[in-house]
Parts: structure tokens; sequence; C-alpha cells
């Protein structure tokens, strides 16, 4: 159907049911026949195309707050070259607006929380942003590291327009709202971890039944859906989970939020589950050095799609061979893992035997964290080959693909206010 059809048929039922109302151009990218507010029916957007990039765990550090871990995988020292790169590359992408789900900072440091903060502030789009583990890595504020209360402070500009608490829901282009969580939280003992307290879980049902926006996609650091084998249950995944994930799920779905973006986990990958897209983007500083831009369109028969690509940093000012050195890092620092993996539950192999195998597995995390990966194993043992080739995947979707999101809260709304309508 086209625009002028659609305005056409929208005015003659205008005029049937007696409502009021006049054409609205909100921005080049949305368009609707609005009514009036005291009217009882107001109609779907009739188009909803927007523009957005996804950049996570940038851990920025500044030089004289680099400090580095000996098993560490990842590069601190070029967080900010390779966000420089990367905002130079989204300058020309004709973007509503940017999402970093969370790590923006090495340990919380105040100077590089506000380094960022003036640095967004440059942008000519809006940025949104949440806290990750490494941003607010203590209950208490010290030397270090800033105290979880501080954390929306240094981003009013950036979702939190109410500081009062770490989490937020913004309006952010007609018929879209974005949720930002926070999934950081510390046991009784003063450990992090990864869960929502009570509190905010409460006020996101009130938030979801409140929201009548087209598209809501909620953002938040820690993974909601298993992006890795048994990720949930697995002791070396499950600290990169929300641990009360279910809960948070049901509450999406029952309000039928489909988009999540997620960080962590430092790798590139794409989960689905009833309804439910997790979609988890790698790090910044680590190989590959991923970004994301995703472009959200409704088709002529009022599906949702969204239209992912996925893009890399090869090299930044005094790394020219970035990616390939970061590569061979993740191999080197990464046996002692892959030796866990092997001697850990469901494998439990002895010593000796994971060791044989360790040197076979050197780039197996490397091609899990470049997304859609293909492996074979054909020389391990049975239970070994099938559990490593299970982090392959037949279907590639991790990095571009064309994501179905059905038809969209709005169209169903608008089956309710059309039998609303007509029994008037």
């Amino acid at each position: 159907m086209s625009s002028a059809t659609y305005l056409s048929d929208m005015k003659r039922l205008g005029k049937r049911f007696g409502f009021r109302g006049s054409l609205i151009f909100t921005t080049t990218h949305y368009a609707c026949y609005a009514f009036d507010s005291s009217a009882p029916c107001t109609p779907r957007p009739m188009t909803l195309n927007f523009r957005f990039a996804v950049v996570s765990d940038l851990h920025v550090a500044l030089p004289e707050t680099v400090w580095k871990h000996p098993n560490q995988t990842h590069l601190v020292e070029v967080g900010i070259p390779a966000l420089e790169v990367t905002l130079s590359r989204l300058q020309h992408e004709n973007l509503d607006f940017l999402l970093v789900p969370g790590d923006l900072t090495q340990h919380g440091e105040p100077a590089n929380h506000a380094w960022i903060a003036d640095r967004f502030a440059q942008l000519p789009y809006p940025v949104y942003v949440i806290p990750g583990n490494h941003d607010i890595p203590v209950l208490e504020k010290n030397d270090q590291s800033i105290a979880p209360h501080q954390f929306p402070h240094f981003y009013r500009m950036f979702g939190y327009e109410d500081p009062s608490r770490p989490y937020y829901s913004q309006s952010i282009l007609p018929g879209v709202r974005l949720i930002g969580l926070n999934s950081n939280t510390f046991d009784e003992g003063g450990k992090q971890i990864g869960r929502m307290d009570n509190e905010q879980m409460k006020w996101l049902r009130e938030t979801l039944a409140k929201a009548q926006e087209e598209v809501i996609m909620v953002m938040i650091h820690h993974n909601v859906l298993d992006h890795i084998p048994n990720q949930s249950t697995q002791a070396l995944g499950q600290r990169y989970m929300l641990e009360n994930a279910p809960e948070l799920l049901s509450i999406l779905r029952a309000h039928k939020v489909s988009l999540v973006f997620t960080g962590h986990l430092h790798i590139q990958d794409v989960a689905y589950q009833d309804g439910i897209y997790d979609i988890t983007t790698g790090s910044l500083i680590s190989y590959p050095h991923p970004y994301r831009i995703f472009q959200y369109q409704v088709d002529r028969h009022g599906r949702q799609w969204l239209q992912m690509e996925s893009h890399r940093i090869e090299s930044v000012p005094g790394w020219d061979n970035l990616a390939e050195q970061t590569r061979e890092l993740m191999g080197d620092r990464g046996q002692a893992y892959m030796l866990q993996l092997l001697m850990q539950e469901p494998l439990s192999l002895p010593q000796a035997e994971a060791e044989a195998l360790v040197p076979s597995l050197r780039y197996f995390w490397t091609a899990v964290a470049e997304g859609d990966a293909l492996f074979d194993f054909a020389h391990f043992p049975e239970a070994a080959r099938n559990y490593f080739e299970s982090f392959g995947t037949t279907t590639p979707i991790d990095n571009r693909a064309l994501l179905p999101l059905g038809e969209g809260r709005s169209r169903r709304r608008t089956r309710k206010v059309a039998a609303s309508c007509l029994q008037k």
C-alpha cells in the first residue's frame, strides 16, 4: 500500500468514526496520522525506519590509568584509538543514535568516565549507555573506582535524565523506546554479581505496562540467553549470564519486546528463543574488534525487520597489525582457558589427555569471537569432537543478517483498537 493510499484510508476512517487529526512528519524516518489526544483510537505508525550502531566493551583507559593483567586477552591501551577509528567511520553512517551496552571503562576510574562523557558529548547523534561490571566494580568508592550510585551522574546526557537510579526508560525516536537496565549488583559479602534486583524488576513491569511505542529495545550488560553451549549452567560461562534472566525474559515476552542488546562476553553472537533476540557484540579492544550497524524497517505488510551489518577495526595508529596481534595474543593466553574447558564438565578429561588436545584449540576462541564459526575436530575423541563442534553454527546470522521481528507491538494493539472502534 502506498503512503498516499494509507493516508487517504486513514482520513476516510477518521470521517467515518468522527476522529479529528492531522498529518505529522516528526522526522525524515517516521510519519503517522495522529489523532487528537482526546480521541479514543490511535492508528499504528505508517512507516518506521531508523539506523543505529552498537559499540560494546570499550574498556577505555587514559594512558596514566592503564594497568595490565598477565592473563588478559585484550589490549586496554588500544581502547581510545580503537574508539576514535570507530567514531570516525560512524560519522558517515547517518545514524539516529548509538548504543553502548556496558564496560565503558577499564575499571571504573573517574577520569576515564569523565573522558568518555566528554567525548560522547561531541558526537552529532545521541548516545545511550549502561554500566558494565568494569564500570562499577566495587560497592563503595575507593582510590581507583567510582561507587555504583555515581555512574548515572557521569552520563546524564546519555540516558540518565534521572540520576537517582542506575536504569532508565527513554523515548528516543517517535515510536521507539529504549530501556537501559543495570545488571550489576553485590551480594551480602560485597561480591559483584550479574543480577537485577527486585525493585528494578518491579519498575520494569510498570514501565512496560505503560509503554505505547511500536518498538521497545532493551540494553543490559550481562547476557540473557545462552551464546555458547551450556552457558547458563557451566561454571566458566555462568559469570557472563544474568542470574535471573528467566524472570526478565518472562516480563519481556509478556510485553512483546523482541530486541535485547548485551555485551560482556566479548564475542559476536545472535541468540534467539521464543520471540526474543539477544544480540551480543564483541569488545572493541579484543579480537576481532567489532562494531555493528543496524537498520530497522517495516515492510508494506506491516512486518518488522532488523538489518544487521558487522565491521572490524583491523589497525589503529601505532598498531598497524592490530587484529593479527590480538588474534595471536588470544591464542597464546587462551590456552589455560581451553585446558579448564576440557577438564571440567561435561567432558571432565584427565589432565594429560586434555593437554594433548589444547594445541588444536589455539584459535578456537578467536573463531568463536568472530561469530558464525564452523569447526571440524574429526581427530578428537567423539565426546570432545561433538562438544567443540557444537560451538559452531550452520546458520550464519552472527555478523550479517536480516532478522524478522514479526508484526510488532502496535499492529496487535491496532487490531484491538479497531475492534473497539467498530463496537461504538
